[in-house]
């Protein structure tokens, strides 16, 4: 049965669905030894032959959800032309192959998912599904409260106006403070330039949920299986950790 070809990719398990239009974009797909660039192009994977990135293209079996508490220093690519360690190494035992939901940037650390249900990482990454991402934050200084006030209505950020946030202190030192912020966008880099836009630069970062989903039991570098009662965390009870936290400033 014909379907369209970034929806085929992203069942395969190779990408999200918004992984395999930017594939697709970047001439990486071919069908029957064609490269395809456009969008919207149907196929059937039975009766053609599709190379992603110059490896034939095999329909995912098993889906496999992974939790895994990112150190600093992984990058969340499958490969690294700078030889930096990549976070699928960390996977030790998982014979499955899967790719990141997201990034994190090198420096930050936390909860990331993995897996090879595309259409799983294209709900988790889609806008209008508003999966909150809870983060703690060390920032330097001492934000003022009008300006975590202004976050957490909302910012521009090239161009753009954030979503509002739900904001809280939790910790406040000489030099420093301790933020949590809770989010459902995933532009790159957010919330260090949310705060550096209020003139604090972001000291460390950790993401420590997805909606209800928390590391908890996780040391950095370890991961675990997900359930379904895992997964009913990040999407029956989506926005719950966001509604317990005032939008203002704590």
């Amino acid at each position: 049965m014909e379907e369209r070809l970034q929806k085929i990719l992203a069942r395969a398990g190779l990408t999200s669905r918004r992984g395999a239009e930017e594939l697709i974009r970047q001439g990486k797909v071919t069908v029957d030894g064609r490269v395809v660039t456009e969008m919207g192009v149907k196929v059937d994977p039975a009766r053609q032959r599709l190379v992603c990135d110059g490896k034939p293209v095999e329909m995912a079996e098993a889906k496999v959800y992974i939790l895994l508490n990112k150190p600093r220093g992984y990058v969340t690519t499958l490969d690294d032309p700078q030889g930096r360690p990549i976070v699928t190494a960390l996977l030790k035992g998982v014979g499955e192959r899967v790719f990141p939901v997201g990034r994190l940037d090198l420096d930050t650390e936390g909860a990331l998912l993995l897996t090879n249900d595309g259409e799983l990482a294209h709900r988790l990454l889609h806008p209008s599904f508003e999966i909150t991402r809870t983060y703690e934050a060390v920032v330097r200084g001492r934000p003022e409260k009008r300006n975590l006030a202004r976050l957490a209505g909302g910012i521009m950020l090239e161009g753009r106006r954030t979503s509002p946030a739900a904001i809280k202190v939790l910790a406040a030192g000489a030099g420093e403070t301790t933020v949590r912020i809770i989010i459902h966008e995933g532009r790159k880099r957010q919330v260090r330039k949310m705060f550096e836009a209020i003139g604090h630069r972001v000291l460390h970062l950790k993401r420590t949920a997805y909606g209800d989903l928390t590391l908890r039991g996780l040391g950095t570098g370890e991961f675990r299986i997900l359930t379904t009662r895992d997964l009913e965390l990040i999407f029956k009870s989506k926005n719950s950790l966001y509604n317990k936290v005032d939008t203002r400033y704590i």
